[in-house]
This record gives C-alpha cells, sequence and structure tokens, in this order.
C-alpha cells in the first residue's frame, strides 16, 4: 500500500494509507451483490408476490417506465446516498475499512461525493472499470478520475495505531465535559486538531496553537473559558473523546 500525505489548510502534513487496489475491487463487488440482491429482492417481492406487474401491464411505456425508475431509484444513488450519511462510506467500504476523504483534510461535503459519483459513468461504467483502474494505478494518491475531480482520495482505515495517534485522548470515568458544542466537530476536524496542535508543540509555534483555538471557535462557535489556548485545545480534544466514546 502506498502512503498518502494530506496538507491540511494550517500547512500540517497528515499521512495516511492510501487503500489499495484490492480494497477497492473487493468494496465495489460488496457493494454490487447488495445492490443486485435488492434487485432479485423487489422484483421477486414487489412486482410478482404483491402483482405490481399485473397492475401496470396495461399502462402505457412511459407510466411503466416510471414505475420501474422509482423503484430502483436506491440502486441508481446508492453510492452517494451511503457515502454523505456514513461520511464517505459505504457498506462495501465500511466492511474493508477504507474511507474518502478530501485531500486538504478536511470532510466531504454532498457535492464532493456528487462528483466521484457522477465520474463513474466514465470511471466504471462506460469501460467495464478500465479507466478506474489505470487512473488508480498510475496516480501518486492511488485516484481514479472522479477523485481527481472532486479532490479527494481513498484511504485505508486498517492502522495500527495507539490512542496517541488516534483522535482520541484518555480521560478518567469521572471526567465531566466542559464544551458539549465540541459535538459540531467531525472525526476529520479532531483529527486535524490533534495533528496541528501535537506538531506546534513540537516545534513551540504558539502562533499556531492561536490560530488553532480561533479556527476552534469559529467552526463550534464555543469561547475559551479558560484563559490559555493549550488548556482550551486539550480540553477540546477531551471532550470530543467523552461524548463520542459515550453516544
Amino acid at each position: 500500500m502506498s502512503q498518502l500525505t494530506i496538507n491540511t489548510t494550517q500547512n500540517v502534513n497528515i499521512n495516511f494509507t492510501a487503500a489499495s487496489l484490492g480494497q477497492r475491487l473487493l468494496s465495489f463487488m460488496t457493494d454490487s451483490l447488495i445492490q443486485l440482491a435488492y434487485i432479485i429482492t423487489i422484483l421477486w417481492l414487489v412486482f410478482n408476490i404483491l402483482g405490481v406487474s399485473d397492475a401496470i401491464k396495461n399502462w402505457d411505456s412511459w407510466s411503466q417506465a416510471a414505475v420501474y425508475i422509482i423503484v430502483f431509484l436506491p440502486i441508481m444513488f446508492y453510492t452517494i446516498i451511503q457515502e454523505s450519511i456514513f461520511e464517505g462510506q459505504t457498506i462495501g467500504k465500511r466492511l474493508l475499512k477504507i474511507k474518502v476523504v478530501k485531500i486538504d483534510g478536511y470532510q466531504a461535503t454532498f457535492g464532493d461525493y456528487l462528483i466521484r459519483w457522477l465520474f463513474r459513468v466514465i470511471d466504471i461504467f462506460s469501460n467495464t472499470g478500465l479507466v478506474a483502474l489505470i487512473s488508480i494505478i498510475v496516480s501518486d494518491k492511488s485516484q481514479r478520475l472522479g477523485d481527481i475531480s472532486a479532490g479527494t482520495a481513498v484511504i485505508s482505515l486498517k492502522n495500527n495505531v495507539t490512542i496517541n495517534s488516534t483522535i482520541l485522548e484518555e480521560i478518567d470515568a469521572e471526567y465531566q465535559p466542559v464544551y458539549p458544542l465540541v459535538i459540531k466537530l467531525s472525526d476529520n476536524d479532531v483529527r486535524i486538531i490533534k495533528e496541528t496542535y501535537n506538531d506546534a508543540r513540537r516545534i513551540n509555534d504558539a502562533e499556531l496553537v492561536h490560530k488553532l483555538r480561533l479556527k476552534i471557535e469559529e467552526v463550534t462557535g464555543i469561547k475559551n473559558q479558560s484563559g490559555n489556548n493549550h488548556d482550551f485545545i486539550k480540553t477540546i480534544m477531551k471532550d470530543y473523546s467523552f461524548y463520542t466514546q459515550n453516544m
């Protein structure tokens, strides 16, 4: 697996492992099997058992087509719906432990997922996946055309990490959170905060810590109650760990 370095807007490099071609293929095949199972189930249950086929057999062709389109909409939008709901993952991606992220380090948006979804026509369906295969192999970030256009990449979550290299912080059982609004942050946001803060401490960059505190306040609406940038950021990370571990 190749290493993928994401440079955040704070000019901090975060290293990920790019999802392998095998992981992406197995993920695609898993999702395809789920979609096939849906199609078979719907054809059997809705059109045969419930008699929808008989009910619409005398309709004009446009009306019949409309019924089929409505019934199979979940298949058409399977990928974009799931990636939007599960923050860059489909069922297949979750099982294979891979995820779509922005190459600037932030969480991908619906617009990014939409671009990736639209490019599936070129990447996958127009040529049995040949374009996607070649693009992933030759791209230094293992991106297909949809990823390149959306500014995204697919990373592996199968890293052997300790708590110090994750977004989680060690907290006591009696820990009391201070800032409930940290739930506005995503896992990716907190990962960036932790990476940026650790880098700033390592090079003793007080200005970067100050800018990080301002950015957290801007995004969450939280105001620093401690008066100390370091204490504030540490509390933010601990509070996020508290709420995510107890939800």
